[in-house]
């Protein structure tokens, strides 16, 4: 197996609670004819054709401390590339160091040799979403904005712009923008809408 590409952070990452989902496929995409720009009174004109040449999978884990995210780009979202992933968390955190991770039920998180290699690390503490509601996972928010600052309007030639980008808005996120999370709810029943 290759060694892991992964973005590192500026700032040590000495995470204690993290989030833990893949997001597949952020598509390299290219326009066919350019864009032409806006004239005073109009929008910029933008052609619908675009070209696909590749696309590129990501994992990420967030610290839920300091807001920070590690990413690492994949080639199979697979029990052995998620199992890499840890090892590689595990490294980059101080050893004594508890680890939370929450992970929603895909089948590399919940494969049996990802069990197996779980079972016998009792650093990791394991707590997975319910079904249907990524949307608890905080680094769900994190791949939001990817989307919507980068991957949306975002036009690549290839995979390797692609991930070349991502890695760079990882890396400027890390600096400038993440921050903590704070939950709010304090468990009382939330009212029927």
């Amino acid at each position: 197996m290759d060694p892991p590409t992964a973005i590192r952070s500026p700032a040590p990452f000495r995470p204690s609670g993290l989030r833990l989902p893949g997001r597949t496929d952020p598509g390299a995409r290219s326009r066919k004819h350019p864009d032409q720009p806006g004239r005073p009174g109009q929008r910029t004109r933008r052609e619908f054709e675009y070209i696909r040449p590749g696309a590129v999978s990501i994992i990420a884990a967030l610290n839920v401390h300091t807001g920070q995210v590690l990413t690492e780009s994949i080639d199979r979202n697979n029990a052995d590339t998620f199992i890499g992933f840890l090892r590689q968390l595990n490294e980059s955190i101080p050893a004594g160091t508890s680890i939370h991770l929450v992970i929603d039920n895909g089948s590399s998180h919940v494969a049996k040799k990802t069990k197996a290699r779980l079972a016998t690390r009792p650093r990791f503490n394991i707590h997975h979403t319910p079904k249907h509601a990524s949307w608890l996972n905080q680094v769900d928010l994190f791949f939001s904005t990817l989307t919507r600052r980068l991957l949306r309007r975002g036009q690549f030639a290839s995979r390797d712009e692609l991930a070349a980008a991502i890695d760079t808005f990882v890396l400027a996120y890390d600096e400038h923008d993440a921050k903590a999370s704070r939950w709010t709810y304090d468990g009382s029943p939330l009212k029927a809408a």
